[in-house]
């Protein structure tokens, strides 16, 4: 039985770091400490802060010793945990797992059967199921016992109608699983039960949320559930993004394997990591490296993302029939000014108009007053999406 003097541990566990949020369980998770050991695998950081956003802990691997792994760099941030517990008991770890394939559309305590399950699934995240499955597999090592819940970044988008999924082949594909899934679901769900708790109108109305960071997606809403997306089968879909080519004509690929040669491997390679801003400016994925620099390929990579991801602004309002509000959140969503104004110019038939000193001030609405389309910026949150999902399973798992 989960009681008030618990605590919900939250992980992420990406190729080469893991992120931890730390939660009290009062009533509803409450964020106590956060942080993250990045760089595994060749030059491990590891930062802790409070939930002000205090530095309590920085190091790094100088003399030796530093994490090789998910397993070991887990073991350091459990380390620095049981230092600020304070006799708090760890009830339950939950994990983002980005891959929740047809079937699992919620959260679920992770058994053998749905991690044999998720391994399968692998192959349809290369760049993250692997190691959100090694960060579950590291937290029960370390945790025995300890119920681990899986959140999937797919769920949220399990109601699509059939016409938003489908590809256009044989029925049998479809059957076996090859349909649009969407994800950075964690992020638009927190972002529906936001905007319904702050205004319960606009929540219910159509709404398109554009998720913009290192990875990018934008989401149509409607009365707070899920419509369409831009992602699709994989992670790789839709919009460009850091390393990632977005959306890219499928006869591109049967060229690069064919004419050019080129093999499988190196094809994922290419549109996995070498792609996107990364490889339209040659210069960085970091939006702010490429506002800051006077080669003309970064003002590219940036001019084609805009352009991108105003055309898909477009293309979900008309899934939607319309649109109430746009959504800016994320990394660059939340912070990037002038990426925001950009993506809204030619938007005004939408209704959709960008007022200069908001947008400068990141402010929570940056749409001029009485404007018909409000475009605002908020702030996510996946890891207190994830440790209220861990929240509401285990009562319910109580209960029962």
């Amino acid at each position: 039985m989960i009681n008030e003097r618990d605590a919900i541990l939250v992980l992420n566990a990406g190729s080469s770091s893991i992120k931890f949020e730390l939660f009290e369980v009062a009533g509803a998770p409450v964020a106590r400490f956060a942080g993250q050991v990045e760089g595994i695998g060749a030059a491990p950081h590891f930062v802790a802060k409070d939930a002000a956003g205090a530095r309590l802990a920085d190091r790094r691997w100088d003399d030796g010793g530093a994490p090789a792994n998910h397993r070991a760099a887990l073991g350091v941030i459990i380390d620095w945990l049981d230092g600020v517990l304070a006799g708090r008991r760890v009830a339950a770890i939950g994990h983002r797992v980005v891959h929740g394939g047809p079937d699992l559309a919620a959260p679920v305590l992770v058994d053998v059967a749905v991690m044999e399950r998720l391994r399968e699934l692998a192959p349809l995240a290369p760049l993250h199921q692997p190691h959100n499955l090694a960060g579950i597999a590291a937290a029960a090592e370390r945790f025995p016992g300890v119920p681990q819940v899986a959140c999937f970044d797919t769920a949220f988008h399990r109601a699509h109608a059939w016409e938003a999924d489908t590809f256009a082949l044989p029925p049998e594909f479809y059957a076996r699983g090859i349909r649009r899934y969407g994800f950075h679901g964690l992020s638009y769900e927190y972002i529906a039960r936001r905007l319904a708790e702050e205004d319960p109108a606009l929540a219910a109305g159509r709404v398109v949320v554009a998720h913009l960071g290192n990875g990018a997606s934008l989401c149509a809403m409607h009365g707070g559930r899920s419509v369409d997306s831009t992602m699709g089968f994989t992670a790789l879909d839709g919009v460009p993004m850091g390393t990632r080519s977005g959306q890219i004509d499928p006869g591109v690929l049967l060229h690069l394997l064919g004419t050019e040669g080129l093999a499988l491997q190196d094809v994922q390679k290419l549109l996995y990591g070498n792609a996107g801003l990364k490889g339209m400016s040659g210069i960085s994925q970091d939006v702010r490296d490429l506002e800051a620099s006077d080669d003309p390929r970064a003002a590219q990579a940036l001019s084609h993302f805009c352009w991108r991801v105003r055309r898909e602004v477009g293309a979900l309002a008309a899934a939607l029939g319309g649109i109430d509000a746009l959504v800016f959140t994320a990394g660059i969503g939340e912070n990037a000014r002038g990426i925001r104004a950009r993506v809204c110019e030619g938007l005004g038939f939408l209704g959709i108009a960008v007022d200069p000193e908001r947008n400068a001030a990141n402010a929570p609405v940056i749409s001029p007053p009485g404007a018909a389309t409000r475009v605002l910026v908020r702030q996510t949150d996946e890891e207190g999406m994830i440790a209220r999902h861990v929240l509401d399973l285990l009562r319910r798992s109580n209960k029962a």
